[in-house]
């Protein structure tokens, strides 16, 4: 299936994108080299060397820029469009007042009329707010270089050579903004030279700072009605037991792209310029297609990297097909409840765990949130604040992140006490359809023994018969593979390469100890996937991932738009 996001205008903006990087590396290269003394002969009669120098810094400038400007014109944002055509222009000049390079000013020259000709095809929606963020950058930049300048001029009155009024004053250092020098002469260069690099350096930061700002992707924040609301949950009601994360699209940061018949959805949510999606579409299958082909038609309106987090395989097959790449993110641990036994040597661990904390008079009790009266309902709550591993709640393609909300009746908790009957671990699973549970909040007190996640995990799956519950799913193992092949007979140095750097990295997000945590219970191991459209978008991708996952801090994204607990 042909994609839409990726019929012909995007392939044309990659390779535009190229090409106005190649001209940046070149005015560069053209700036940094000297010019042929010929040629800068001729130039100094008409030109002062000052100017000379600001037309070869300008130059560099702007090449840096086209250079920075070639991933928002791969994503076809107008603006990255308007900006490079403004700076080939400029260029044709530059090279000119440098040291009349023709040869170069006529490459800006190409570059520019290309620009022109392909201009239909860079059209995505800017942030509104980002003009005015822009503006204001910008003008405060200008205005604090230009009184600094002026400043340092009123400081060395005494050291002027003549006798220049204010207005020359005001406009040396207006002048120096553009990296011009003005009609102030002092009688040391030294303090020419500062007041020059002062103004030079804040208006070149007003101006990149404003270019940045003026290319900032626009952020969606979720408008989701009632009725919105309700359609999903119908939709869960009837396909949630497709896949164990859908549940979670009813997280409130998450917005919602219908397909046309209102039969599936997918739901996302725009973080640092990429539409994150979790998991599969809801809905009907068949109708997937259409709900994937809106939600990628709005990114390529929006200049929105599109990514997947945790899909399932029919989900990869479906977003593959729409000209994503999918990549193996790692595995889900599924429990089937009718299978599960704490016999035998494997589980021998969890078994003596769970005996430990029974013998040590600790109890679990498996409730509905609906059946907790307030008064309980709030115990759990309190006990949930106190047991939280910090103040930032974690989580977005596989957590709810709220708890109490009288929506979520139909949420399974496991409340852990001790022998005297004080709360000290709290589980929270969500349906997976009308036969399943996933596992989403697990909180318990550290000051409990050992063994309470444990009791706690396994009171939730024995309690599932009873329940009509089939299938538990429990958390996410990042390249799960890796660790297990590393410990296999035969595994390669790669490999073992591979687990050495993940096993470092899992001293700052719980990789290996994730995937240990989970195969103790010995699940059948289900591979969950990562879509994106080429590989140069990973890097982006990781950081937008991670912010939603609340590992990085969001700066602009939206934040959460559930609290962490909620009053019932």
């Amino acid at each position: 299936m042909t994609a839409a996001w990726k019929s012909r205008p995007p392939l044309s903006r990659a390779a535009v994108a190229r090409l106005v990087q190649l001209a940046g590396v070149f005015d560069v290269v053209t700036a940094v080299f000297p010019e042929q003394r010929e040629r800068m002969a001729m130039l100094v009669e008409f030109m002062p060397a000052a100017g000379i120098l600001s037309a070869r810094a300008a130059t560099a400038a702007a090449g840096v820029t086209l250079v920075y400007l070639g991933n928002g014109l791969r994503r076809g944002k107008h603006r990255a469009w308007q900006l490079a055509v403004a700076l080939a222009g400029a260029a044709v000049l530059l090279h000119v007042l440098k040291g009349l390079d023709f040869d170069a000013a006529a490459v800006s020259a190409a570059l520019l009329a290309m620009l022109i000709l392909v201009r239909g095809g860079f059209r995505a929606v800017p942030d509104p707010r980002s003009r005015w963020r822009a503006f204001t950058a910008f003008t405060g930049f200008a205005a604090t270089g230009f009184l600094l300048g002026l400043t340092e001029i009123a400081i060395r009155a005494d050291h002027l050579i003549g006798a220049p009024g204010v207005v020359q004053w005001v406009l040396h250092a207006a002048l120096g903004l553009l990296g011009v020098t003005g009609p102030v002469r002092f009688a040391r260069p030294w303090a020419a030279d500062t007041v020059s690099l002062t103004t030079g350096t804040f208006g070149l930061l007003a101006v990149i700072v404003a270019a940045v700002l003026l290319l900032q992707t626009a952020e969606r924040r979720p408008e989701r009605s009632q009725a919105d609301d309700e359609r999903l949950r119908e939709l869960l009601g009837r396909y949630g037991g497709n896949d164990s994360l859908g549940y979670f699209a009813l997280r409130e940061d998450k917005a919602l792209l219908w397909a046309p018949n209102g039969k599936a959805a997918v739901a996302y949510r725009v973080v640092r310029g990429v539409s994150l999606a979790a998991g599969d579409p809801i809905g009907v299958e068949a109708a997937w297609p259409e709900a994937i082909a809106v939600w990628l038609a709005d990114c390529a309106v929006h200049g929105w990297t599109p990514a997947v987090l945790g899909c399932g395989r029919s989900g990869g097959t479906a977003y593959r097909r729409h000209g994503l790449d999918v990549i193996e993110l790692g595995d889900e641990a599924v429990i089937d409840v009718g299978a599960f036994t704490l016999q035998g040597r494997p589980m021998r661990a969890v078994r003596q765990a769970v005996n430990r904390m029974s013998r040590a008079g600790y109890t679990c009790t498996v409730v509905r949130q609906r059946d907790l009266s307030a008064e309980e309902m709030d115990a759990v709550l309190r006990a949930a604040d106190v047991f939280r591993d910090g103040h930032v709640e974690r989580g977005f393609s596989m957590a709810l992140s709220r708890l109490g909300d009288p929506r979520d009746g139909d949420c399974l908790l496991v409340l852990a006490r001790d022998d005297q009957q004080r709360l000290r671990g709290v589980l929270q699973f969500v349906p997976w359809g009308a036969d399943g549970l996933s596992l989403d909040l697990m909180r318990g007190d550290r000051s409990a023994d050992n063994g309470l996640t444990e009791l706690m995990v396994v009171t939730a799956i024995e309690a599932g018969a009873s329940l009509g519950v089939r299938r538990v799913s429990l958390n996410f193992a990042v390249l799960r593979s890796v660790f297990a092949r590393a410990e296999e007979l035969g595994a390669g140095p790669v490999l073992r390469l591979w687990h050495r750097l993940l096993r470092l990295m899992s001293g700052l997000w719980q990789i290996e100890s994730l995937y240990r945590a989970n195969a103790k219970y010995l699940p059948t191991w289900q591979p969950r996937y990562l879509c994106f459209p080429t590989a140069r978008d990973l890097p982006r991708i990781a950081v937008a991932a991670l912010t939603a996952e609340a590992f990085l801090p969001a700066g602009r994204s939206v934040p959460a738009g559930t609290p962490t607990t909620v009053a019932a």
